[in-house]
């Protein structure tokens, strides 16, 4: 495959790389995207005289840990935005110890603490996110700050100071479920079900929308009981209650393995049969029928919603690629001006990605037609 070589400017987009065809260009020549199948060569920044040695000895394979040092990241390479949003990479040790120095700077800024203590749980450095927590804590922290101290002190086995966090984050919290669940695991690792069941009692009484809440029920029910006894009490509470979300809980569970998948099917019809308008049973079924490649079935299910699209990113989401993967390209199109004029910040951004991804779409089609066009028979 011949191609042009970045030297005389013209970009590298839309190249399809096949058999042994090689490209070496920065990766800013590829506007749209790295094609696919493309290898990607870095510069090692850091060569050691061990490294040297291994190279003269011939190929090498190394751990993804050991690469990201060859490429001279302190740790494995994460994203982060620079100040003006823009993504780059940098090592996570790196990215710690900024953090750290950023929050030691300024102690007395709370939100220093809490960012720095959010990535230090994002990467399960519970240890010293308590103690970050603890500081903010103790500086006049907020019940969301009470609550991610339990977690660390839960996560780290430390049951007595977590219930007492934790209850402390219940007390501030009060219409929140999350401390009731984690009091809920928290005796579930003391062995007392009796606790723990009262506390996912309590998660649900405070708010029963909560599908994290109805899968723990089910998870506690399926472990002190059965499995059909599960199932049967989730059902029963989804018909008392008129909650489509306990069948949502069950959907899910069943959803995540292919020869469960029927049954699941069943528990989203019967959610949505509660309630029809229930924006996350739609958004579960459609996903199960798009994990079944059945295109048609999302488009008849979420068309009579599309009203609930011009709030809802999630549910533009998923019937835009129905419509677009079973190429109803004039009713992607309708969609997306719809879309457009919404309020919703997230679906107007959508809207917009997605209308210049269809132009493109369209643009190669038409160039692929008018290539056909201008073959000469041979």
């Amino acid at each position: 495959m011949a191609t042009t070589g970045p030297g005389n400017g013209q970009a590298l987009s839309g190249l399809q790389i096949q058999g042994g065809a090689a490209i070496v260009a920065p990766v800013s020549q590829f506007q749209n995207g790295i094609p696919p199948n493309a290898l990607i060569v870095l510069p090692i920044q850091k060569m050691t005289d061990e490294m040297k040695e291994k190279l003269e000895q011939g190929p090498l394979a190394c751990t993804r840990e050991q690469m990201w040092e060859m490429l001279g990241f302190n740790g494995p390479a994460v994203q982060v935005q620079d100040d003006q949003g823009r993504p780059l990479m940098i090592g996570l040790e790196d990215l710690l110890s900024g953090l750290d120095k950023h929050f030691v700077d300024k102690p007395e800024d709370l939100n220093r603490g809490r960012i720095y203590a959010q990535e230090l749980m994002k990467y399960e450095r519970f240890q010293r996110a308590e103690q970050v927590l603890a500081k903010v804590v103790a500086k006049g922290g907020t019940g969301e700050d009470w609550l991610a101290l339990g977690i660390c002190q839960l996560q780290q086995d430390k049951q007595d100071k977590a219930e007492s966090t934790l209850k402390g984050a219940q007390n501030l919290l009060k219409t929140s479920p999350y401390p009731s669940l984690h009091l809920a695991k928290l005796n579930k690792k003391k062995g007392d079900a009796a606790a723990e069941r009262q506390h996912v009692d309590k998660a649900l009484e405070i708010d029963p929308e909560l599908v994290d809440s109805w899968a723990y029920l089910f998870t506690h029910i399926k472990e002190t009981s059965t499995e059909e006894a599960a199932i049967a009490e989730l059902q029963k509470l989804a018909i008392e209650k008129k909650n489509a979300r306990p069948l949502v809980a069950l959907q899910a569970f069943y959803g995540a393995k292919e020869e469960t998948r029927d049954q699941a099917l069943e528990y989203g019809k019967k959610a949505l049969e509660l309630n029809g308008d229930d924006v996350l049973a739609l958004l579960a079924l459609s996903a199960l029928h798009g994990q079944k490649n059945d295109l048609d079935a999302v488009v008849k299910l979420l068309q009579p919603h599309e009203a609930k699209m011009t709030r809802d990113v999630r549910l533009a989401n998923n019937y835009f690629e129905a419509l677009f993967q079973s190429r109803q390209i004039d009713k992607v199109t309708k969609l997306l001006n719809a879309l457009a004029g919404s309020q919703n910040p997230q679906v107007k951004e959508f809207a917009m990605q997605r209308a210049k991804g269809v132009k493109q779409f369209i643009d190669a089609q038409q160039r692929e037609l008018a290539k056909l066009a201008n073959q000469k028979p041979s």
